[in-house]
């Protein structure tokens, strides 16, 4: 026999419909569970395709083909001629197909069938023979999972009292009515049966129901069971429950079954087909009769009516009798029979017959029960709340003081770091409490449990404890739910009456602590897994691995991700504290990702009013396990994972469906002041995590409809100001006539004005301009609204489910995968990010402005690596062109260079990077989030390379000018060096007798300075600059008095102008006293009149950098240039103090005016010198000097042309290969230390985070003021130390070295090889050296005038390879700084590549924007680092003391703010609404430690307070926890607050 199986792994999707009419018998099985799961009480009457039969003939019948004569037809319709075949039954009979499914399944699969089943208002086995061994056995274990809630009306003293009751089936003790059949009968027991019960309903099957046959194969010897739950109404049938059991088949031939049955039953029916001594049936009536037990016997084929034949001895006749007038006699005969006493029955009492073989004593199922047994015998008997405090004390008061706390945390007032410090702090003691107490047996038990137990066993286990749990805490929830249900009744009898008397008010007070006495005894699986969930939140939170006092926790979250892969709903948000425990999902999602790799999923989220139906439509739609029972409604929001089945997952784009199911809005437990606000933050959390999002509308009240959907709109219209986009279907349950067209048609328009109405109140509050829904949302009420019919077809509890409503679930099923198709879900990862943003901006209460979207932010940070990546491959392109071409211009072989060709020499790399930058957009893994990014990512890019090229142009283009200005020294260079190079050849000649080297030395001076006085007789030499001298007198000029220059020269104070942290002193303030003006020592009101000062001396300082543009390298310097800039400095000041309440004084323009030109001067130096080095004829001679007394003296030792020239040679490639070497380097430098150096090889956002450990770890103030003040600068002076650094780890110069050696050494090779072959003279083979060493390596002009006699081409390439050991040796050996003196500065050019960014600064705290890109718009500005505000010198209004306020804790605080001194007041919370620069920042609120710059606040205290000459005092006292940070805490925060 081929078992079903529970799907063991994922509960499984599927949208294969069965077809009603094209089911075949091999289908037959699954379409029943089909439709069973989804409550279709039609699961059994399906009718059977036949394989063989017309598909266009359902209903074809048999043809005789009798030939007969028409006189003889009569004689064959008369006649039963065996040439027709006989009606022959070609179906299975619909309770085989029942029987086939129970057989083969595993017990949990035969434990939800029941469990659907009874649901369905069926009849249960009770009694079922094994079809292979006829052995009876009780599956007492599939009836664990049915709870009833009936209600019983006793009638007293004339009143009548209706008590609920609700309990797990299992443990009813209730009167059992048992009906036999002995003998053969055309009656139906069944059928009667089920007119005591329901006479709506068959509840039994009966031979008159659709599908029956006359074969049955596994019904004969099945005793089912059914109960009776009365309403509580006069209508009842019975007063109280009662079990009815039917044992099919035979009774003579069951005697097994009837013999325990007879036992076990209060009253016995018996039917038999006639009452006769001679009948077989006579002996079992003989004994039934004599025994104690009452009787009813009904006869078939007697007319009397019921009679009395002794006590609780009843007979009555059946025929020619209606079933109606027999089910009423029956009813009273029972009730009278039941009225006395009377024997009980219960389920569990079957685990006692001995010849019963029970499905719960496998050893696997008594293996999970003992061990949840152990659990149990810790709590029988205890008042369910004071389990809860005992053994799950980390759920109750303090996870409740936990949340009250960190929600006031984003409420906070007066002095906001104090107390949010003090609230930190007892948020910390909290946890520490929780971890203490978190050593219960109970958890102990239940999670050695979880651990220790096989898959299977863990699973009964788990079901075990769950049941028992469940039937531990039935009674005290039956009679809070009655009381609750009166008082509720009464306060809405009040309140229709506009009572507001006192006894309402008593009334309402009375219902609130009806609603916590039943939060208290409310007790499920669910709140050890919220424990456990507590205990692992408090050990994470203090980080207790080792010490901890419950060394298990780590492995938690573990344990919960496999039960959540297996099925098993997982509490996502707390609805007892209403609070989503973020730390436990997060990490319980990351395991799920450990197991099931990080999956998509398409998460389906459901909202609507409570008691709606919600989780009953999710369980029916996907056989999920959401609770569902009155009064244990979902509390919180659940989360379940759904498999798609191998045979549709092809068409999705994700693999799982995560559900989201949702307690109910306005929930009656939530009730008061608190209600709306709860309402709100639920709908937005579950619309923003849902793919989709199913509101659920109940009825149709439109005022509660109303109330909804204006949450709903709401919701919906922050998802779409934060830019995620759900969708959703309204699901409009329980609407009375839904076939009616036109009434559909009609509500469909009065939703849509709804929404629209909704839409505008909605739009009002989150102040958006919006007219109406589809505005907001993509939205079609054509497709997207679903009308369910009512769920029960008729009252409850004794009505089975409506099959219309299981159609529209199916259909519903079918639009949800349909829209789905479209969607490709989204990453568990961005799940898991999703539920912190989502959370922690709700927290916030100004959602818009607080939602931080944590998986963008990630994917953004990653395009941010990759867009460095990209920048950088061609800016390294263009750097290894501009090497090439700068040695061609500079020694005068190149004098233009176009834009095309630079475009055309980057073509290749632009085309791999924009091809690379493609595939990333494309291929990625987040591209569905990347593409809002593609379009901006690729105009920057091409921006980029534009003005890469462009500038490169300008750069070469200005050293092609420097050629042309130094044109009449280059005309001379040669005419200078044949001059000097016969001149020492000649002295040479006549000194060539001496050997000392001093004395040749001393001879060679004493003519070089003659030589180079007639070279220089008719040039003016160009003199150095005094820019010292030149700035004073300047000043001078405009009227500066000498004292103030020389007093500010003397001081210094100049130097760091800009970094000031106090400007008080330059300042007065303007008073007008009767029309004069008099002038006092200014005080500032607030910080921002020093940062407009500061901000206005760094933009001095911009605009008058502007001299750079001046043609100093070409024409040389002048000394108008500082005039100009002087007065710049003048007019600016006049420019700025107007319109100001406050005046400079004369010392800030001196100061202003000597900073500028410090800023200036060491590039007027640096343009000046080259200028000289080009064009200064004496300068250009002297730097000759040592080159050509080293050929006088070679010349003097006797050595031959080809040895001279070798030397020269050398002398020049030695020039050229150290310049290439060193700009190779610095190039290879930068680019290994953007590949491999942490600080570089990221974001911008990295590079600060480096920049920020590296200021911790030197603790020296200076470099944080400078940060504090021009960040840039100290971000620049960390780049320029960690390359120092670099360099001497790296090999780069020998590795480049080697290679220009071997290009040297080929040149040499090649061009000597040429001329072996052909003739040549000197200068050709220069030429020919000179054009095999490019483009690697360019040579200076060589004059071979006084060579001519070289012919010997091998000889001289053997000098000049003796001389390139040496150059190669010497390069080997040269200093790295070389490489920093060099034109390719790798500082430099990494300053370049990472300093292009965005340095705009936080409105509140001036902390620096960490975004790659210097426009980002429209990406708001933002910075994880934020800072007290005191750090950049803010104070509290009036006073002197330093704000210690983060931006990031005030955005969430009640404060208010003035902006730029404005009269207007802006909540912090809403600070966008301020305007710019406000507004073009997103500042979020952030509960994390942000210890960095609160440890330097403690660690400078004193430094900072003497800078800005204020206190840390009075509201800007530092709290003592901040004291207790050291630097490591300051560094770890760095890491926890970088999103990578």
């Amino acid at each position: 026999m081929k078992v079903i199986h529970r799907l063991p792994k994922h509960l499984k999707v599927n949208i294969q419909r069965m077809n009603l009419t094209e089911i075949f018998e091999k289908d037959l099985v699954c379409a029943f569970l089909q439709r069973l799961m989804m409550l279709d009480y039609r699961a059994r009457y399906i009718p059977v395709q036949q394989k063989s039969s017309d598909m266009n003939n359902s209903h074809s019948v048999q043809v005789s083909d009798s030939a007969l004569p028409d006189d003889d037809d009569l004689d064959a319709l008369f006649t039963t001629n065996v040439d027709i075949d006989q009606s022959k039954e070609n179906h299975v009979h619909p309770m085989d197909v029942q029987m086939a499914a129970f057989h083969c399944s595993d017990s949990f699969l035969k434990q939800k069938m029941i469990t659907k089943l009874s649901q369905c208002q069926y009849a249960l086995p009770l009694l079922v023979p094994d079809p292979l061994t006829s052995n009876l056995e009780c599956p007492l274990w599939t009836f664990r999972r049915v709870i009833k809630t009936w209600k019983i009306s006793t009638v007293k003293e004339n009143a009548t009292t209706v008590t609920m009751k609700s309990m797990p089936i299992y443990k009813g003790q209730t009167p059992m009515v048992s009906f036999f059949r002995l003998g053969s009968m055309s009656l139906s027991k069944s059928q009667l049966m089920n007119a005591l019960i329901n006479d709506r309903h068959d509840t039994f099957f009966h031979r008159n129901c659709k599908g029956s046959t006359k074969s049955r194969h596994l019904m004969d010897g099945v005793a089912e069971i059914a109960w009776y739950y009365p309403a509580g109404k006069p209508n009842d049938f019975f007063t109280d429950c009662i079990a009815f059991c039917n044992l099919h088949g035979d009774s003579l031939a069951n005697v097994k079954q009837r013999e325990i049955l007879t036992e076990m039953s209060s009253v016995i029916v018996v039917l038999v087909p006639t009452l006769d001594k001679s009948q077989e049936s006579t002996a079992v009536i003989y004994m039934l009769y004599k025994s104690s037990k009452p009787l009813i016997i009904l006869i078939a084929d007697n007319e009397c009516s019921a009679v009395q034949m002794k006590p609780q001895k009843y007979k009555l006749g059946l025929k020619e009798r209606s079933q109606t007038d027999v089910s009423e006699e029956l009813k009273k005969i029972i009730k009278s029979l039941l009225s006395g006493p009377h024997t009980s029955f219960r389920l569990e009492t079957m685990a006692d017959v001995s010849v019963v073989k029970v499905d719960e004593n496998q050893k696997i199922c008594q293996n999970g029960k003992s061990a949840a047994m152990k659990i149990i015998e810790l709590i029988e008997g205890m008042n369910v709340a004071k389990i809860k405090d005992k053994f799950l004390p980390c759920q109750g008061q303090l996870w409740s003081n936990w949340c009250k706390i960190n929600k006031e945390l984003h409420h906070l007032k007066g002095h906001i770091e104090k107390e949010k410090a003090q609230k930190t702090h007892q948020l910390m003691k909290l946890r520490e409490k929780q971890c203490k107490a978190s050593n219960s047996k109970l958890m102990k038990l239940f999670t050695h449990s979880l651990q220790s137990l096989p898959p299977k066993e863990r699973e009964y286990f788990l079901t075990w404890t769950q049941i028992l749990i469940v039937a531990l805490s039935t009674d005290d929830l039956s009679s809070i739910l009655q009381n609750y249900d009166e008082t509720w009744s009464e306060v809405l009898v009040l309140k229709k009456k506009h009572d507001k008397s006192y006894k309402l008010k008593h009334k309402q007070t009375e219902l609130e602590l009806l609603s916590k006495k039943l939060q208290s005894a409310t007790f499920g699986l669910e709140h050890i897994f919220r424990e456990m969930g507590q205990i692992y939140e408090a050990h994470k939170t203090l980080n207790k691995l080792s010490l901890s006092r419950h060394p298990d926790w780590t492995k938690y979250p573990e344990l919960a991700a496999d039960l959540m892969i297996s099925g098993h709903p997982m509490e996502l948000m707390d609805g007892d504290a209403g609070h989503v425990p973020l730390i436990w999902i997060s990490s319980l999602l990351k395991e799920v990702i450990k197991k099931l790799g990080d999956q998509r999923v398409f998460v389906l989220s459901v909202l609507g009013v409570q008691s709606s139906g919600k989780s009953t439509m999710l369980n029916a739609m996907f056989g999920l396990q959401f609770a569902v029972s009155a009064g244990r409604c979902t509390k919180g929001a659940y989360m379940q994972l759904v498999k798609l089945s191998e045979e549709i997952k092809d068409n999705y784009k994700f693999d799982y469906i995560l559900v989201v199911d949702t307690e109910g809005l306005r929930a009656l437990e939530l009730a008061g002041n608190a209600t709306l606000h709860h309402d709100n933050e639920l709908a937005t959390f579950v619309v923003g995590l849902g793919n989709m999002t199913l509101i659920n509308i109940f009825g149709e009240n439109p005022a509660e409809m109303q109330d909804v959907l204006q949450i709903v709109v709401q919701a919906l219209m922050r998802m779409k100001k934060v830019e995620l986009s759900p969708s959703c279907v309204f699901v409009h349950q329980n609407v009375t006539d839904i076939t009616a067209a036109e009434k559909n048609m009609d509500g469909k328009r009065r939703l849509q004005e709804k929404l629209d109405k909704m839409t505008q109140l909605a739009a009002k509050e989150e102040v958006c301009d919006v007219e109406c829904f589809s505005d907001v949302i993509a939205f079609d009420v054509q497709k997207d609204v679903k009308y369910f019919a009512q769920l029960w077809e008729g009252s409850p509890p004794m009505a089975p489910p409506n099959p219309g409503y299981s159609e529209s679930v199916q259909e519903l099923k079918s639009i949800i995968l349909s829209k789905a198709k479209q969607s490709t879900g989204i990453t568990l990862s961005h799940f898991n990010n999703k539920i912190q943003d989502l959370w922690n901006a709700l927290m916030n209460e100004h959602f818009v402005f607080s939602f931080k979207n944590t998986q963008e932010i990630a994917v953004y940070r990653k395009l941010e690596v990759q867009y460095g990546h990209w920048t950088w491959a061609l800016r390294s392109e263009m750097l290894n062109i501009e090497n090439q071409l700068y040695p061609r211009i500079e020694k005068g072989q190149l004098d233009k260079v176009e834009l095309s060709y630079l475009n055309k020499e980057m073509s290749e790399t632009y085309e791999e990077v924009t091809k690379s930058m493609s595939d990333y957009f494309e291929d990625d893994k987040d591209k569905e989030l990347l593409v809002q990014w593609r379009g901006q990512f690729e105009n920057k890019i091409k921006e980029f390379h534009e003005e890469l090229v462009r500038g490169v142009k300008r750069k070469l283009d200005e050293v092609i000018q420097q050629n042309n200005a130094r044109k009449m020294l280059d005309k001379k260079k040669t005419e200078f060096e044949n001059y000097l190079l016969q001149k020492s050849k000649e002295l040479a000649h006549q000194l060539k007798c001496i050997d000392d080297e001093e004395e040749l030395k001393a001879q060679f001076n004493d003519v070089w300075s003659h030589w180079v006085k007639e070279l220089t007789s008719d040039t003016k030499p160009i003199e150095n600059i005094n820019l010292e001298k030149d700035q004073i007198a300047v000043l001078q000029e405009l009227g500066v008095e000498w004292g103030l220059i020389d007093e500010s020269k003397r001081s210094k104070r100049y130097k760091n102008l800009s970094e000031h942290g106090d400007y008080s002193d330059y300042t007065t303030i303007k008073k007008s006293i009767g029309g004069v003006i008099e002038c006092v020592r200014m005080t500032f009101d607030s910080h921002k009149d020093q940062e407009l000062i500061r901000s206005f001396i760094n933009e001095v300082e911009q605009k008058c950098l502007a001299i750079k543009s001046k043609p100093v390298a070409t024409r040389g310097y002048r000394s108008t240039y500082l005039q100009e800039l002087a007065k710049n400095v003048k007019q600016k000041v006049t420019e700025f103090e107007s319109g100001k309440k406050f005046t400079f004084k004369k010392e800030f323009t001196v100061d202003l005016s000597l900073y500028v030109f410090d800023r200036a001067e060491v590039w007027l130096l640096n343009s000046h010198k080259i200028y000289r080095d080009n064009n200064d004829a004496l300068t250009y001679l002297d730097n000759k000097k040592n080159e050509y007394y080293n050929i006088f003296r070679s010349f003097c030792k006797g050595s031959s042309s080809a040895v001279v020239f070798g030397e020269i040679m050398c002398e020049k490639l030695k020039v050229s290969a150290v310049e290439a070497v060193c700009n190779k380097t610095g190039v290879d430098i930068a680019g290994q230390m953007m590949c491999n150096f942490p600080a570089f090889s990221e974001n911008r956002l990295n590079l600060e985070k480096h920049v920020l450990t590296s200021l911790a770890e030197k603790e020296e103030f200076n470099r944080f003021t400078t940060y504090i003040r021009n960040p840039r600068a100290q971000v620049e002076a960390f780049i320029k130390e960690e390359v120092k650094k670099y360099m001497f780890t790296t090999q780069k110069v020998k590795k480049n070295v080697e290679e220009i050696s071997r290009v040297i050494s080929q040149a040499l090779f090649e061009a000597t090889e040429k001329f072996q072959h052909i003739k040549g003279n000197i200068e050709m083979w220069v030429e020919e050296f000179s054009r095999k060493l490019k483009p690697k390596l360019i040579l200076d002009t060589v004059s071979c005038q006084n060579f001519s006699d070289i012919n010997n081409f091998d000889f001289l390439k053997e000098e000049i390879e003796k001389g390139l050991k040496r150059i190669t040796t010497e390069m080997s050996e040269l200093p790295l700084e070389k490489v920093n003196d060099c034109r390719m500065k790798p500082d430099q050019i990494l300053i370049d590549q990472l300093c292009n960014c965005c340095w705009e600064r936080c409105p509140f705290c001036a902390a620096v924007c960490t975004n790659t890109l210097k426009d980002h718009r429209p990406e708001k500005h933002s910075v994880p680092f934020h800072r007290p505000n005191g750090v950049n010198g803010f104070r509290v209004r009036g006073t002197d003391d330093l704000v210690i306020d983060f931006c990031t804790t005030l955005v969430a605080s009640d404060g208010n703010f003035q902006p730029n001194e404005s009269d207007c007041i802006v909540p912090f919370k809403q600070y966008p609404t301020a305007g710019e620069p406000y507004a073009s920042w997103s500042i979020t609120a952030d509960n994390s430690k942000l210890a960095f710059w609160k440890w330097f606040v403690c660690r400078f205290q004193k430094e900072l307070e003497e800078y800005y000459d204020k206190k840390f005092q009075g509201r800007g006292e530092i709290p003592h926890q901040w004291k207790t940070l050291s630097k490591k805490d300051a560094i770890e925060s760095l890491k926890e607050n970088y999103i990578k």
